[in-house]
């Protein structure tokens, strides 16, 4: 896919929640992973915190992270599995205003062709909210490379054509100045 290179580049800030009940920042890799991608792409990490397995305590650092102006855009990695302590998505599905299924739809279909039907497994999902993108990827730093590398970075970069998400943010809010 092109990148235009006479249009300019414009660095988002992310903010990455990493959801677990074993990690700490030392032993964060699929976090240092995407923080290290976010920041070769160009981009501003706005912050980045570690979570437990836990719908309120994730949902709390969404909300806060969507009211932030200095947040355009939050990754969580972990949570997504069907297991009982993965509750990324019912976190996600209590902020989101709008999903994203496209970008579910096309992670999976990335991710078979490279673990097979072992896929079904991911919930990751993707939306808007206040403002806000919001992507959940599974806790694996494949996963985590897969997402960044196949799809986030190119809709996350303004240059990319034949249309990115960047171009759309000055509109997500469209629905609230009609009122």
């Amino acid at each position: 896919m092109p990148i235009d290179e006479s249009r300019t580049f414009l660095p988002v800030n992310i903010a990455i929640l990493t959801v677990s009940d074993t990690r700490d920042l030392a032993s964060d890799r699929s976090g240092d992973t995407l923080a290290a991608r976010i920041e070769a792409a160009g981009h501003r990490l706005a912050e980045r915190a570690i979570c437990r397995d836990d719908a309120e305590a994730i949902e709390g650092h969404l909300r806060r992270w969507i009211a932030d102006p200095q947040v355009d855009c939050v990754i969580t990695t972990g949570g997504t599995g069907i297991t009982g302590r993965d509750v990324t998505p019912e976190a996600f599905a209590r902020v989101l205003e709008k999903e994203i299924t496209g970008f579910g739809e096309l992670f999976r279909m990335l991710s078979y062709q490279k673990i097979g039907t072992s896929t079904i497994q991911s919930r990751a999902i993707g939306g808007v909210s206040g403002g806000t993108y919001l992507f959940a990827l599974p806790g694996s730093t494949g996963a985590v490379k897969d997402a960044w590398d196949d799809i986030l970075v190119h809709q996350l970069d303004a240059r990319f054509r034949p249309c990115n998400l960047v171009e759309l943010m000055p509109r997500l809010l469209e629905h609230l100045r009609a009122a």
